[in-house]
């Protein structure tokens, strides 16, 4: 397995996978040091990432690998079908896998979802409207919303 970080607009992020797939990317809460050569298996993931927060990219092409239990992998091939630009509730997307009143284990899965941005667990929010918990923190959840909203916001000054 291997692994790289990167430098993005929300922090410093690090990619983990191999020839397999990308199993792992993360935001890190804390300063460290991007690395100097990407591992081939590792390149294409963070120029995608690269281009996607340059506004350069709204669909990712990569070879996933996450792990975990066969009902979160369920959950996040749902995410997958989101499109870029688009929310849907918790609600929504339980009803989409076929039964509502798993809600909370489609949130709990939502909120374990290994591969961040690609998977685009950012897209999910509460039936009101709201911005409900984002393991990245609310304020980078809000900021890939709106990096993606096809509704800028102008300066008024």
């Amino acid at each position: 397995m291997e692994s790289c970080i990167i430098n993005t607009p929300l922090g410093y992020t690090k990619i983990t996978g191999d020839s397999n797939g990308i199993c792992n990317i993360t935001v890190l809460n804390s300063k460290e040091e991007a690395t100097n050569i990407i591992p081939q298996p590792l390149q294409e993931c963070a120029c995608q990432l690269h281009d996607y927060f340059q506004g350069k990219r709204s669909h990712f092409h990569l070879k996933l690998n996450p792990k975990g239990t066969p009902f979160q992998k369920t959950v996040w091939k749902a995410l997958l079908n989101i499109p870029y630009g688009k929310t849907i509730s918790y609600l929504e997307l339980s009803r989409q896998l076929g039964d509502e009143k798993a809600i909370r284990a489609v949130a709990s899965a939502n909120g374990k979802n290994p591969i961040w941005i690609v998977i685009p667990c950012h897209r999910v929010i509460g039936s009101d409207g709201s911005l409900t918990g984002y393991a990245g923190g609310l304020h980078r959840k809000q900021w890939l919303l709106e990096h993606e909203s096809p509704y800028k916001q102008q300066a008024l000054f």
